[in-house]
C-alpha cells in the first residue's frame, strides 16, 4: 500500500510511534510518505520505500499565528494526488484529524477518495481535546475518520467518556523494536557512573508537569538514604530548571546527572537497574516499554494505561500518583539483590508481547479493512 503518515516530528510518544510504524511498514514493502513540518527525529530515509514531504508554513503580517492546519491540509491534498496514496494515517487528533477531513473533502471534489485512519495517543484526548475551545472539532474529526485506533484500553474508555464519539475504536497498543531496544554490554560505562557498585535509576521524559519529575527526585532522595544509588535523567523540558533547583536543595547533585535529549536512549537504559515513571497522565507508557525491552523493571504510577503494560508485582510495581512513600518502599524491594534478577527477566518477557512483529500485522489488517469499508461505502 501507499500510505501517508501525518505526525508531530518531535521526541514525544506519538511522533516516535508514528515514525517507527512507518519504518516498520516500509520494511514490509509498503511505500510510506511522511507529511509534517520538519523531518521526524527518528526518521532514517535510507530506505527506498520511505519519503518525506515538508509542510511549508508561510507567515504573513495579517496572521498573528501561521495557519498550520491549512498548510497541512493543502500538503496532504498534493501528496495524495501526485503520489496516488491509498490511505492517510494521522497520529494525534489535533490538528491532524481535522486537517485530514478538510483534505479529504477537497480531494472528493476532484474525484479522489482517500480513507483516513486517526490514532489517538493520549493528551490529544485527556488534556488538550477536553478543552472547550477544541472539543467540538475533536469530536467531529474522530467521527468523520474512516477508522480510529487508540493505544490502550484506558484511552479508548476515556475517549468515549469525554466525547460524543459514535465510531468504533480499535485498540492497537504501542510496540517496540527488540532488535534495537535490547540490553547492550556497557559494563565499562556502568562502572564509570557507579564506581562503587551503586544501583542505577533512570527516568526519561519531556520534563512536563504531567510527568511529575519532581517525584523522581523525591523517591531517589529517600532510596539514597537506605542504599547507594545514582540517577540519570534523560530529556529536557519546562521542569528542567525546577529539577536542578531541587537537586541542589536535596544535596543530591553529586549523584544525579542530567543527560538532555538523547537519540540512543537504549544505551542508557542498558545501564539501568530501575526505571521510574511517576506520571500523572500516561496513555500507554512507551518509555517504560523501551526500558523493559532493555531488561529494566519499572516503578510507575497507576495512571492511564500504564497498568496494562507494567504488571504490578511482576515487571515492577504500580503505585498511586504522588505516593512517594510507597514508591520508595517498592523501589527498595525491586532493587534488592534477591529480587532484581526476577524483575529484570519478567520485564523482558513482557516487552516481547509488544514486539513490532506482533503489532504491525494488526495495523496492516486494520488498514485493509478500512480501505475495503471505504470502497463499500462509496459504492452505496
Amino acid at each position: 500500500m501507499k500510505i501517508g503518515i501525518v505526525c508531530y516530528p518531535t521526541f514525544g510518544g506519538s511522533g516516535v510511534v508514528a515514525t517507527e510504524l512507518g519504518k516498520a511498514l516500509s520494511k514490509e514493502g509498503h511505500k510510506i510518505h511522511f507529511i509534517t513540518y520538519s523531518q521526524p527525529s527518528r526518521l532514517d530515509l535510507f530506505n527506498e520505500n520511505l519519503f518525506y514531504h515538508e509542510v511549508d508554513i508561510k507567515s504573513y503580517p495579517l496572521f498573528e499565528h501561521a495557519p498550520y492546519e491549512l498548510a497541512l491540509a493543502s500538503k496532504m491534498v498534493n501528496v495524495v494526488k501526485y503520489e496516488e496514496l491509498d490511505l492517510l494515517h494521522v497520529h494525534y487528533a489535533i490538528p491532524h484529524a481535522s486537517a485530514a477531513y478538510m483534505a479529504k473533502q477537497i480531494l472528493k471534489e476532484q474525484g479522489v477518495h482517500i480513507p483516513v485512519v486517526t490514532t489517538l495517543h493520549g493528551t490529544d484526548i485527556t488534556l488538550v481535546g477536553k478543552d472547550p475551545s477544541y472539543e467540538p472539532v475533536v469530536t467531529f474529526s474522530i467521527n468523520k475518520s474512516d477508522g480510529v485506533t487508540a493505544v490502550s484500553e484506558d484511552l479508548r474508555r476515556a475517549t468515549f467518556e469525554h466525547f460524543d464519539v459514535k465510531r468504533h475504536i480499535e485498540v492497537i497498543p504501542n510496540f517496540i523494536d527488540l532488535e534495537r531496544f535490547k540490553r547492550q554490554k556497557k559494563e565499562h560505562f556502568k562502572r564509570a557512573i557507579c564506581p562503587n557498585g551503586e544501583k542505577l535509576l533512570v527516568h526519561t521524559s519531556n520534563f512536563r508537569k504531567v510527568k511529575r519529575v519532581e517525584d523522581v527526585l523525591k523517591v531517589f532522595k529517600k532510596v539514597r538514604k537506605v542504599i547507594p544509588v545514582k540517577l540519570l535523567l534523560v530529556g529536557d523540558g519546562p521542569e528542567r530548571d525546577k529539577m536542578e533547583r531541587l537537586c541542589r536543595q536535596y544535596d543530591t547533585c553529586e549523584d544525579v546527572r542530567f543527560l538532555g535529549k538523547l537519540e540512543a536512549v537504549e544505551e542508557v537504559l542498558s545501564l539501568a537497574d530501575l526505571f521510574l515513571m511517576p506520571s500523572e497522565k500516561e496513555s500507554f507508557g512507551l518509555a517504560a516499554l523501551e526500558a523493559m525491552a532493555c531488561e529494566v523493571p519499572v516503578l510507575s504510577s497507576n495512571a492511564g494505561g500504564i497498568p496494562e503494560l507494567n504488571l504490578d508485582g511482576v515487571t515492577g510495581y504500580v503505585c498511586d500518583v504522588g505516593d512517594v512513600e510507597t514508591m520508595t518502599e517498592r523501589a527498595l524491594e525491586i532493587l534488592s539483590d534477591e529480587n532484581l534478577p526476577r524483575f529484570k527477566e519478567n520485564a523482558l518477557a513482557r516487552a516481547k508481547d509488544f514486539d513490532v512483529s506482533k503489532i504491525l500485522p494488526l495495523y496492516e489488517a486494520f488498514y485493509q479493512k478500512t480501505v475495503e469499508n471505504a470502497v463499500l461505502e462509496l459504492a452505496k
